[in-house]
């Protein structure tokens, strides 16, 4: 990532070759037999995997010595390396001009010849190539008479039984399927299949190929055109109920768009992964392939087998599975949900409330980190208990999207649809969330729709040819993290991810997403040299898709769900990322102000004796909080890769970083914006976070931590109760300096007001992040009367000292700070102080 980006993405090392042999325990599904498939090999996607060919491009004079790799180090074998960057300014010039790599020939799909005979059909068939199986199979209304097929490659008898009774036998026609007709027949009947194999026992089963499409011609047109809100209500696969003369039928329909794919077959757990048993049918020009599979329920494990652009066919997970197999198995799963809410007065809430000007105070939390072996049910007893006592707002949960590689910490996803599979069913992550929600504690997730994983097995090259990710490198491969970028401007494409975002708001009933490396997306020439990159239509580098994606993602979250809160990670100085779309902005709520992060955690890094040469660190963030709607963060991302946890960080004693991070929290609560810290910011963590392992939970059994974790109930509780402290977060009605340039002392004062009129609730903080205590320190308030100290985080040293809180002193009629009146107040060194007045109630 370029420098002018802001912070790096950090992402962790690839897995040791120990750590491929030795994954999860869990083991992975059968594949089907290759031998089942004749004439075609089976591809059985592996990370070694290498791309279809392609017509050769013409390959650049220079190129890079590394090949692109992928996020297990392989090389990714559909990209070509970019090439080198130019050394002299001409040479620039002229490599500015021209890609510096080829674009991609993106091959039509090989035409399907369209059997004209039985025989032919038959032979398709058995081929695996048939692209309608239900012309040929099912029943169909003759001349003389009901016309039934089926395929049933080792049975040795095959008989039909109609609801009438009345039983006939098929014959085997050849390769495999079997037919017969009832004479004189004028209308379709229900019936059932009696098939026996070598054993000689007859087995009854229904018929995949009688039923009608599960996807009517709306949503075919609403899939075509890329607006299908609740996209996962039709693709996937869902358990559904037929009632039948023979009795209800149960099973599971299967859907899935693959427009360029010359075939596709369901295979799994229910048909000893044969890859022939269950072709899909191709509906119309669509792209969507479907088939409704009898007997096939909640848990059953399935795959893809995708004949692609190629010929080859290809094991592919569902890309809307809904559930997936316990990793690192690939099987997607059925999933039925029979969850019933028990969050309706939350819900019921939520629309009623402005989250964006409601108070935030937000825990982030990485699910496999926080405490060891924990599942979603243990999360809902103990996470729910934890955080609900220390008083935050929300949850943040790093991505819980199924992910094949734990270090990746779920940012490279694979199941976009799918809660990962190692906590849980998607059920027990639904209890998780209600839990949460009776607690009065919202959820927001974070969401990656700008690249994903390159596992072969999941979204890549999935019809054979690039169909999530752009076809071209220089627009489709992110040469940072070694994955792929969604192709923005394919409208399925955009369909997937702007439905993915309100399927997790509607059926998990989340509270807000939090959108992953938004700067990433909006610049076409993020971590990329002069010339691997592509300018847009108008010549520049924004990618006009990605916002197109980003904004549509947003009105389309806010319209269909009320209350909810959409975040953006976004590090670079775009303008209008919180504004609305109808005037031109992405339409996100709130924004990471990832530059007060950069420039606070660079002034707490400095010694105390040399914070006054750094005093505009703090001030700076200043002159521009009120041009977006900002949430002050301190992630995950601040506290991993040597970067030291938030204590770490801090100079001096140990006595002293404990203070400083008492002040910094403080400091943190009171400055305009929504908070977030990452788990265990709250007891002040000493190692720097690990994904492997849980937090340091022990350090909780010493008082000097222990305080720390006081302080942050308190401060929540201050917060909350305090409107002062959140409703003018993005006004600058909310916010005035008393003393910004007390640099010779380290100290900060301020006000803050819960009324743009400023004749409502009031706060006043005073923080000194010097060695020396203020005692007293003058600061103006703007009001005469009582105030009253609400907070001193002096009193949550291990040393029990006297803290100031709960004390009342007088304004006197002596002005300070521009204000009419004035208090003086003790400050000691490294803490913050509260004050509000005594008539407005606060905190009384």
């Amino acid at each position: 990532m370029s420098p002018r980006f802001g912070k790096k993405k950090q992402k962790p090392d690839a897995p040791t070759d120990e750590a491929l042999a030795n994954p999860e325990s869990s083991e992975e599904s059968p594949g089907p037999d290759p031998a089942d498939l004749p004439n075609d090999e089976v591809v059985t996607p592996t990370v070694e995997e290498t791309a279809v060919e392609e017509p050769a491009a013409e390959k650049p004079a220079a190129v890079a010595e590394e090949p692109a790799r992928g996020w297990f180090g392989l090389p990714d074998p559909a990209v070509t390396p970019p090439a080198e960057a130019p050394t002299s300014r001409s040479a620039a010039r002229r490599a500015a001009s021209r890609p510096a790599v080829e674009p991609p020939v993106e091959r039509a799909p090989e035409p399907v010849p369209v059997p004209s005979t039985p025989a032919e059909a038959i032979r398709a068939l058995a081929d695996g190539r048939h692209q309608q199986p239900h012309d040929l199979l099912g029943h169909h209304l003759e001349a003389d008479g009901l016309l039934v097929r089926t395929y049933k490659p080792f049975a040795s008898v095959v008989a039909v039984r109609f609801q009438d009774g009345e039983r006939i036998e098929l014959a085997h026609e050849s390769d495999g399927v079997w037919g017969g007709i009832r004479p004189g027949a004028t209308e379709t009947q229900d019936y059932r299949l009696i098939v026996a194999y070598g054993d000689g026992i007859e087995h009854e089963m229904d018929d995949p190929y009688r039923f009608a499409p599960t996807l009517g011609p709306i949503d075919l047109h609403l899939i075509g055109e890329g607006r299908h809100e609740e996209l996962w209500t039709v693709l996937g696969a869902h358990v559904r109920e037929y009632p039948g003369p023979m009795g209800t039928v149960v099973g599971t329909s299967f859907a899935v768009w693959a427009p360029r794919a010359q075939a596709v077959h369901v295979t799994g757990d229910f048909n000893g992964w044969d890859t022939r048993s269950h072709a899909m049918r191709l509906l119309g020009e669509s792209g969507v392939w479907e088939l409704f599979i009898p007997g096939v329920g909640d848990g059953t494990l399935y795959k893809f087998l995708v004949r692609g652009a190629d010929g080859k066919v290809r094991e592919k997970a569902d890309p809307m599975a809904r559930a997936t197999e316990l990793p690192p198995g690939r099987a997607s799963s059925v999933v039925q949900s029979r969850y019933s809410w028990s969050d309706d007065e939350w819900m019921r809430r939520r629309t009623e409330r402005d989250a964006h000007t409601a108070p935030m105070s937000i825990y982030e939390v990485h699910l496999g980190s926080w405490r060891s072996h924990h599942s979603y049910a243990d999360l809902a007893e103990h996470l729910v208990n934890y955080v609900a006592d220390l008083g935050f707002t929300h949850v943040e949960f790093m991505p819980v999207m199924e992910h094949p590689y734990p270090p990746s910490w779920g940012y490279h996803v694979t199941s976009y649809y799918a809660p990962t599979a190692r906590f849980g069913r998607p059920d027990e992550f639904r209890y998780l969330v209600d839990r949460l929600h009776q607690a009065g504690i919202g959820v927001i997730l974070d969401w990656v729709p700008g690249h994903f994983a390159t596992d072969p097995w999941a979204l890549a090259r999935f019809d054979g040819l690039p169909l999530y990710e752009h076809p071209d490198p220089r627009k489709g491969w992110h040469p940072e993290w070694g994955s792929y970028i969604f192709d923005f401007g394919r409208m399925q494409v955009r369909n997937f991810l702007v439905a993915n975002a309100v399927y997790w708001m509607e059926e998990f009933h989340v509270d807000g997403l939090r959108v992953d490396g938004v700067a990433s997306m909006l610049y076409l020439d993020y971590a990329r040299k002069d010339g691997e990159w592509i300018p847009n239509v108008h010549g520049g580098r924004e990618n006009l898709e990605a916002v197109g994606l980003l904004q549509e993602a947003n009105a389309t979250a806010y319209k269909r769900v009320p209350g909810i809160v959409m975040i953006a990670e976004e590090s670079t100085s775009w303008p209008g990322v919180t504004k609305s779309t109808d005037t031109g902005g992405l339409g996100f709520g709130l924004k990471w102000n990832m530059g007060w992060m950069n420039d606070s955690l660079k002034y707490l890094k400095e010694d105390p004796i040399h914070r006054q040469y750094h005093h505009h660190l703090l001030t700076f963030s200043l002159m521009y909080a009120f041009s977006e709607n900002y949430l002050l963060p301190i992630s995950h991302d601040e506290v991993v890769h040597g970067k030291g946890s938030l204590l770490r960080k801090v100079p001096g004693s140990r006595y002293d970083q404990l203070a400083t991070v008492r002040a910094f929290l403080a400091y943190i609560w009171s400055h305009p914006g929504k908070q977030l810290i990452f788990m265990g910011t709250e007891f002040a963590q000493e190692a720097e976070w690990a994904d492997g392992r849980q937090l340091d939970w022990w350090l909780l059994d010493h008082a000097a931590h222990y305080r720390v974790h006081n302080l942050v109930k308190e401060l929540n509780r201050v917060y909350r109760e305090n409107e002062a402290l959140w409703a003018l977060d993005s006004d600058p009605a909310g916010f005035e300096w008393l003393n910004a340039d007390d640099n010779a002392w380290n100290t900060y004062s301020y006000l803050r007001f819960g009324t743009a009129d400023r004749q409502g609730p009031v706060v006043a903080v005073a923080v000194n992040f010097g060695g020396v205590p203020r005692e007293p320190l003058r600061i103006g308030v703007p009001r005469a009367g009582d105030w009253k100290v609400i907070l001193d985080t002096s009193g949550y040293d291990e040393f029990g000292t006297a803290s100031q809180a709960e004390v009342v002193v007088t304004a006197q009629e002596q002005g300070a700070n521009g204000q009419p009146y004035s208090v003086e107040v003790r400050v000691a060194s490294l803490s913050a102080v509260y004050l509000a007045p005594v008539e407005t109630g606060a905190d009384r």
